[in-house]
């Protein structure tokens, strides 16, 4: 019985490691999302930017 319990700690730790995994995977995502819509509006705004000051 001792040798069972042992088994279902074992496998519950494993869960745990795996959803931390995938909660890292998906803060990756998150921030790669971020970085790319950061860059975008960036170069968006600084047209925008350049623009206002031209007609000015």
């Amino acid at each position: 019985m001792e040798q069972l319990t042992k088994l279902a700690v074992k496998v519950g730790e494993y869960r745990r490691g795996q959803t931390m995994t995938e909660y890292a995977l998906i803060m990756a995502a998150v921030a790669v999302v971020v970085f790319v819509g950061y860059q975008t509006m960036g170069t968006t705004i600084n047209t925008l930017l350049g623009s206002v000051d031209t007609k000015l």
